[in-house]
C-alpha cells in the first residue's frame, strides 16, 4: 500500500470524504470539506435529518442555511445507505461517545459504525475516528473490528485519532483556524491523515501515537473542568461570606500573568466536560490508580444544579412563597449562551429537581421553542410579571434583561447578566 497514491488524490482534491455522523461536529467538518473543493458524502441513520441536509435546511441556528445550501450546491449530499463506504477515499466517525448510567463510557455507536466500515472497507482507504474517547479505543476497538474484513491496519489501509475540538457558537475559531491534533497508527497512517488536514485546517499537530492523540482531547476537557468545579467550590464558600465571586474574579484577571479566568454557572452543560472527564476516570482503574481530581471535579460540578433548585427555594421562602405551586419561568435551555444545544444542559436537570418540589414551570429560549413536556413562554410583560420567580440559567445575548428587571417580582440569576441591569425593579439574587 502506498500512502503517496491516495496522498495524491487528496492534494489533487480528487479523494472522496465519507462523514458518519451528521450532527455538531460531522456538519461543519463536511462544510469546511466541500468549501475547500472535496465531495463529501455524509452518513447518518437519521432519515429525516438526510433529507433536511439534502434539501439545504438549516439544521441548527449557528450554521446558516446559506452554508447548508452550499454544501450541497458543492456536489456533496447525506445518505442513509451505508454501502455507499466503499466508494469514498477517507472516512471520518464523528460518531456519540455517552456515558452509560454507570458512568461508563459506551462505545456501541463506534462500534456499530466501525463494524459497517468493516463491511465496506478497501484496500488503501483512511479510516479516522474523531469521536471524544479514552487513550486505548483506537488500537483496542477500532483496529481489531476493521481487520475482521481481513484487511490490516497499516498495511492494506490508514487509520488515524484525530479529536475534534468544535465549539458550537464561537465565531472568533472556524473548522479551520482550530489546530488539528492527529496520531496515526503508523508513519504512513499519520503523513496520510495529515495530508487529508492540511487541505482545511490551518495549522497540524502530528503526535507519535493514536493515544496520545485520544488523551490530548481528554486532558484539555479535564482542565476546564476542574477549573469550573474549583471556582464553583469557592462560589459556594463566598456566597457564605457575603463576597460576589464575579467582582472577585474581575479583579484576579487584572493580573498579567499566571491566572486564566473560569466562571461560575448553574452546572455543566454540552457533550465535553460533563461526560469525557469520566472517560480517563474509567480507564485509569485499568492501571490499579484512581483520577481523584477529576472525580471530585464531577461530583461538584453535579451538585450545583442541586445548589440552583436549592436557592430557588430559599429566595421564594425569603418571599413568604413556598415553592409548591409557585410559578417559574426558566430562562434558558441551551447549555450555552447564543446556541440552540441542549445537550446535557444544566436547566433540563434544574426543572426536573424543581418540578419534583411541586413548582409548575414554563420556559423561554430565543432558539429552542419545541422542548418536550416543558411549556413555552413568550418573554412579554405580563408572562414576567406572573412568574413567581425568573430563574436565568443560559445567558443568550439577544435576551431583554433589562425588560426582565422591569417587570419580574424575583429573579434568580445564576450567569450574572443582571449585574449591567440599571435599577431593576426586581429583587435580584445571585445564584
Amino acid at each position: 500500500m502506498k500512502e503517496n497514491v491516495l496522498t495524491k488524490k487528496i492534494t489533487d482534491k480528487k479523494a472522496i470524504i465519507g462523514i458518519i455522523g451528521m450532527g455538531y461536529v460531522g456538519i461543519p467538518l463536511g462544510i469546511e470539506f466541500a468549501q475547500n473543493g472535496f465531495e463529501v458524502l455524509g452518513f447518518d441513520t437519521d432519515e429525516d435529518k438526510v433529507n433536511d441536509i439534502n434539501s439545504g435546511k438549516q439544521i441548527m441556528k449557528h450554521i446558516s442555511t446559506k452554508k447548508m445550501k452550499g454544501f450541497i450546491e458543492n456536489g456533496s449530499r447525506a445518505t442513509s445507505e451505508f454501502n455507499e463506504l466503499e466508494t469514498v477515499d477517507c472516512i471520518l466517525m464523528c460518531v456519540p461517545t455517552p456515558l452509560d448510567i454507570y458512568e461508563q463510557p459506551d462505545m456501541s455507536f463506534v462500534e456499530k459504525a466501525t463494524t459497517t466500515i468493516s463491511q465496506n472497507l478497501k484496500k488503501g482507504q483512511l479510516i479516522i475516528l474523531e469521536s471524544t474517547t479514552y487513550p486505548g479505543t483506537t488500537k483496542e476497538i477500532i483496529k481489531p473490528i476493521l481487520e475482521t474484513s481481513g484487511l490490516v491496519a497499516g498495511k492494506d489501509f490508514f487509520l488515524a485519532y484525530s479529536p475534534e475540538r468544535e465549539d458550537p457558537g464561537n465565531k472568533d475559531f472556524s473548522v479551520s483556524r482550530i489546530p488539528k491534533v492527529i496520531g496515526g497508527l503508523t508513519s504512513k497512517c499519520l503523513n496520510v491523515a495529515n495530508a487529508l488536514y492540511s487541505q482545511i485546517i490551518d495549522k497540524t499537530i502530528n503526535v507519535s501515537s493514536p493515544e496520545t492523540a485520544e488523551a490530548t482531547k481528554l486532558m484539555e476537557n479535564i482542565f476546564r473542568a476542574v477549573n469550573i468545579a474549583m471556582v464553583n467550590e469557592l462560589k459556594l464558600i463566598f456566597e457564605r461570606m457575603n463576597i460576589n465571586i464575579w467582582e472577585v474574579i474581575d479583579a484576579a484577571d487584572s493580573k498579567p500573568f499566571g491566572f486564566m479566568p473560569f466562571y461560575p454557572g448553574p452546572g455543566m452543560g454540552g457533550h465535553c466536560i460533563p461526560i469525557d472527564p469520566f472517560y480517563l476516570s474509567w480507564k485509569a482503574k485499568e492501571y490499579n490508580t484512581e483520577a481523584k481530581f477529576i472525580e471530585l471535579a464531577g461530583e461538584i460540578n453535579r451538585k450545583m444544579t442541586e445548589n440552583v433548585a436549592h436557592r430557588v427555594g430559599k429566595a421564594l421562602n425569603d418571599h413568604s412563597k413556598s415553592i409548591r405551586d409557585s410559578k417559574i419561568l426558566v430562562l434558558g435551555l441551551a447549555y450555552k449562551k447564543d446556541i440552540d444545544d441542549m445537550r446535557e444542559s444544566p436547566a433540563l436537570k434544574i426543572i426536573e429537581l424543581l418540578k419534583f418540589k411541586g413548582a409548575k414551570i414554563c420556559y423561554h429560549d430565543p432558539y429552542i421553542k419545541n422542548a418536550t413536556k416543558i411549556e413555552y413562554a413568550d418573554l412579554s410583560k405580563d408572562n414576567l410579571a406572573k412568574a413567581d420567580a425568573v430563574l436565568i440559567t443560559t445567558d443568550h445575548s439577544n435576551v431583554d434583561y433589562e425588560k426582565v428587571g422591569k417587570y419580574a417580582k424575583l429573579v434568580i440569576d445564576t450567569r450574572n447578566v443582571m449585574a449591567s441591569v440599571k435599577n431593576p425593579k426586581a429583587h435580584i439574587l445571585r445564584a
